[in-house]
């Protein structure tokens, strides 16, 4: 092997005043964890959903009852529990509790198609689940082959404050409506009560919890290739990014912090920033179902936020919304960007209207997920996603021969190697020593530069996932839910920049001969095979695709076509594409 130029880590001098750098080797479990914040804050508030608080006390509470009525259900240690829920309070109780009995949480978006949802129970086996009322019929459905056992029905409106609740019964339209998107009644037969539940005596303290090396998560990612599969994170890993972003962040006051949960807790990025590190610290976490402005502006005036993880779409949309008058967002002092590039324009939009930092961080699910971040202070240097957080090791090396270190300055695949680094993939022992090497390196497909003061730029992927809102969209999957379509006779899916940062779904079809290209037509069949973020808003018809000798797509030439043809059609020339 090469001398690995990396070793001296001259990035340690970017670091921010006050962060070290090396954390301590995690000594808790997440249970553990939550149970200190829950004895430390116990009246403070932990939670708050549209106006109803939550305190630490009252979590730890519900926390334990729910632990209580999963083993009586029958959920033991190793038993995989899943939770197909959106951000609620629920969904946090429900995480915790099936974490307390040893048990390991399989996160999903409650949003995916039946068969997205499907693919994934195939794979983990879960015989427990804990689900949106919205979501329940669509799992009860499965085969009878997949053994889900026990389906918890969660209403997230029982979570509203007495007031709310009320206001969602009147038999007014713009209230039914606001009730039919937050909950429905499922047809399906014998799914027991969220309610019923946690109408329980407390979790005896003799119940065996988990260890340190135990599985806690089962997160599905595409990882380096189109198949979703479960990336295999320990209580250790886990524990140790939330350790790690602790000490990132050597301002926040332990105790007096509120948290916007506006990012999915299903999405390891909102997993770790809300449900793991701000709980560590008895911030406060602010939850929304979803991102939406109305809300957001309704919860800063009575919460005002002081962290504020997001995606650079909505930084954007806060950032001129406060330059209206609308928002006002000077108690935010921290902002984290993640999950897809950020724009440099939007950190100056950003730190105008509130007057606190916006640093951009690197990770990956196998990373528990954050491995890199700009530093929280002067040294920060946007357009690049910052330095090795602590503890955390990288390299840069020849994708041919991971071995190989590069150059400073010179563009190779990045090697992650630290305690938040995964186990593997649940089930895939070849993919997992594809991307886990045996020293503990974790090959992230991406490929980077490394300046001489240990600052990273991304610049290109040698993976072809498109990353859309925050979410990984696998290639493959789009290809096949369009060639479903009759009219289809071949694919080709990648991905197209939007100017405001982030990645377009975009889609080159060759269609059937005689066949017209219907945007809207094809959009509607993938929506009944994807979920929304994974369907094309840009699709082309090409009369062939580029392929190479063996027959494979080649999906850099496409997506070479495509913005080309994207800059003809600006000219009133090309293509049709679906609106953006």
């Amino acid at each position: 092997m090469s001398s690995n130029p990396y070793e001296s880590k001259m990035w340690l001098d970017a670091y921010a005043e006050g962060v070290s750098a090396e954390i301590d080797a995690p000594t808790q479990t997440l249970p553990e964890m939550i149970a200190e914040s829950v004895a430390a804050y116990g009246r403070r508030p932990a939670l708050e959903f549209f106006g109803a608080v939550t305190s630490y006390r009252t979590l730890g509470d519900q926390i334990d009852r729910a632990a209580e009525g999963l083993r009586r259900l029958g959920v033991e240690k190793g038993d995989r529990v899943a939770i197909v829920l959106p951000n609620c309070p629920q969904h946090v109780v429900a995480f915790y509790a099936a974490l307390r009995l040893g048990a390991i949480v399989v996160e999903h978006n409650p949003l995916y198609t039946a068969r997205e949802l499907r693919h994934q129970f195939e794979d983990h086996g879960a015989r427990f689940a804990i689900v949106w009322d919205k979501t329940v019929d669509t799992v009860a459905d499965f085969p009878a082959d997949l053994h889900v056992e026990r389906i918890v029905s969660v209403d997230i409106t029982e979570a509203l404050p007495f007031g709310k609740r009320l206001l969602l019964r009147l038999p007014i339209p713009k209230a039914r409506a606001s009730r039919a998107q937050l909950t429905s009644t499922p047809t399906a037969k014998h799914p027991i009560s969220w309610k019923k539940l946690i109408d329980h005596r407390r979790l005896s303290s003799r119940v065996a919890g988990p260890a340190l090396d135990d599985i806690a998560l089962l997160q599905y990612t595409s990882g380096t290739t189109g198949t979703p599969k479960g990336a295999i994170l320990t209580h250790a890993n886990l524990r140790a990014n939330a350790m790690q972003g602790r000490a990132w962040v050597p301002g926040l006051v332990e105790g007096e912090e509120t948290f916007y949960g506006v990012l999915p807790l299903f999405h390891a990025y909102g997993m770790t920033l809300c449900l793991t590190f701000a709980m560590s610290i008895g911030a406060k976490l602010v939850l929304f179902p979803k991102f939406d402005l109305g809300l957001v502006t309704d919860a800063a005036r009575s919460s005002p936020p002081t962290f504020f993880p997001a995606v650079p779409p909505i930084y954007d949309q806060l950032a001129r919304a406060a330059s209206r008058g609308t928002i006002e967002l000077s108690t935010i002092r921290f902002a984290i960007s993640g999950a897809m590039s950020l724009p440099v324009a939007t950190v100056a939009r950003w730190e105008e209207a509130t007057g606190g930092l916006l640093v951009e961080g690197y990770g990956m699910t196998e990373t528990s997920p954050v491995a890199l971040g700009n530093p929280i202070g002067p040294t920060r240097r946007p357009g690049t996603v910052g330095v090795p957080f602590p503890s955390t090791e990288i390299r840069v090396v020849d994708p041919d021969d991971p071995a190989a270190d590069r150059p400073l300055g010179e563009a190779g695949e990045l090697l992650i190697r630290g305690p938040q680094v995964f186990q593997g993939y649940w089930n895939r022992s070849a993919e997992s020593a594809e991307t886990l090497l045996p020293d503990g390196w974790l090959r992230t497909g991406d490929i980077a530069t490394v300046s001489s003061d240990g600052f990273v730029t991304i610049v290109d992927r040698l993976k072809e996932l498109i990353i859309t809102g925050g979410f990984n969209v696998s290639p493959t999957e789009v290809e096949d839910a369009l060639e479903t379509h009759p009219d289809v006779v071949a694919a080709a899916v990648v991905a197209l920049p939007r100017s405001s940062g982030g990645e377009d779904v975009a889609a080159a079809v060759v269609l059937r001969d005689g066949a017209a290209l219907d945007v809207d037509g094809l959009r509607d069949h993938c929506r009944t095979r994807l979920a929304a973020y994974k369907v094309p808003r840009r699709i082309v018809a090409v009369e062939d695709l580029p392929r190479s000798l063996i027959g494979k797509v080649l999906r850099r030439q496409v997506r070479e076509q495509l913005l080309a043809g994207a800059a003809v059609s600006s000219s009133g020339e090309g293509g049709a594409t679906a609106p953006a």
